[in-house]
């Protein structure tokens, strides 16, 4: 009777001890589920704060002429965070602040610089491009505005897209070469909230 009671006890405690293993094997794979979701989160956020700083600087400007010209300020500022590689390139920088890879020139000034082309098919190739030169950032921004008003464009502009992703949609194979245009500007706009700057205050 009292080996039949021991191994009862033994039983028990091996339920108990298997019981408490899987509970804590549960709580540790749950722990590294939460790591991988917030660890690439973070790291996003501190490789773009690039992007921050720059879509600070000109998302009040852009909204305002934005709103003055039937565009959505998101799709403008997506744009200009892509072609000027967040104000990084030297296209962007002064003297020349072209946000938007806009060639030409502008009131006479222009700058030649290598550019990549999309072919239509998804393949790219180097070719060298004169581009417009401003004076300052709202130059530019108002330039590109003035831009989008040409007919080419009519289905970018509010009056016509429903949506930014209608607006973006409609700049792929216009505005840009690269096939997958819209597709970018539409991760940059959902990624940074830029829809906050489609508001008319």
């Amino acid at each position: 009777m009292k080996k039949l009671r021991l191994k009862k006890k033994q039983k028990n405690r091996l339920l108990t001890f298997i019981l408490l293993f899987s509970v804590l094997a549960l709580i540790f794979a749950a722990y590294l589920d939460r790591d991988k979701e917030t660890e690439p989160a973070n790291q996003t956020l501190l490789q773009d704060q690039t992007t921050l700083d720059f879509i600070q600087t000109i998302g009040p400007t852009a909204q305002e002429i934005a709103a003055a010209n039937d565009l959505y300020a998101s799709v403008m500022i997506a744009q200009a965070v892509l072609e000027s590689d967040s104000g990084q390139s030297a296209l962007s920088q002064a003297p020349n602040f072209n946000f938007f890879g806009i060639k030409g020139d502008y009131m006479g000034q222009s700058v030649t610089m290598a550019t990549l082309e999309d072919d239509g098919s998804g393949h790219y190739y180097q070719v060298d491009a004169d581009f417009r030169s401003y004076g300052s950032q709202r130059e530019s921004l108002q330039d590109y505005a003035q831009l989008l008003q040409k007919d080419i464009y009519k289905n970018v502009r509010k009056t016509s897209a429903r949506s930014y992703q209608e607006a973006t949609a409609a700049l792929t194979g216009t505005y840009a070469t690269d096939t997958a245009y819209g597709e970018k500007l539409n991760r940059i706009i959902e990624t940074y909230g830029l829809t906050i700057y489609d508001r008319i205050f």
